[in-house]
């Protein structure tokens, strides 16, 4: 997949991608938490989102420290965000693919950009307590 390709797919999630993440998550919230704190997390983990996709790799980093942290005041953990994330991320591909699957090349690069967005938001094994 060129590098135009990538371009291309990540531009296309940023543009559609947002009020689907948003739904996910905030159904996943809420089956912990009432209103307005699952619609607050959901919005913040969003914003997380947003910047894994654009590849802004400090801004990601910092509102995931800032995710965890709001995540405790509800004494949630990471492993709450985490399943927030592939939720979220399995509602994405299945779209993707209903949209995107006829052609293989776009397929493809949609495979790829979500491989590799899910490797972003999913923190190593040993850091999973400090994501």
């Amino acid at each position: 997949m060129s590098k135009s390709d990538t371009d291309e797919t990540l531009a296309g999630l940023l543009e559609w991608s947002e009020p689907v993440v948003f739904d996910c998550l905030h159904a996943c919230y809420g089956y912990r938490l009432g209103e307005p704190q699952a619609r607050l997390l959901a919005h913040r983990h969003v914003r997380q989102w947003r910047a894994a996709i654009a590849g802004d790799t400090a801004r990601f980093d910092e509102l995931r420290r800032g995710l965890v942290a709001a995540l405790a005041t509800y004494k949630l953990d990471v492993a709450c965000a985490i399943e927030a994330d592939a939720r979220a991320l399995a509602e994405v591909y299945e779209i993707a693919m209903a949209r995107f699957g006829r052609s293989p090349r776009s397929a493809q690069a949609y495979r790829d950009a979500l491989t590799a967005l899910a490797g972003k938001l999913t923190p190593p094994r040993g850091d999973r307590a400090a994501a």
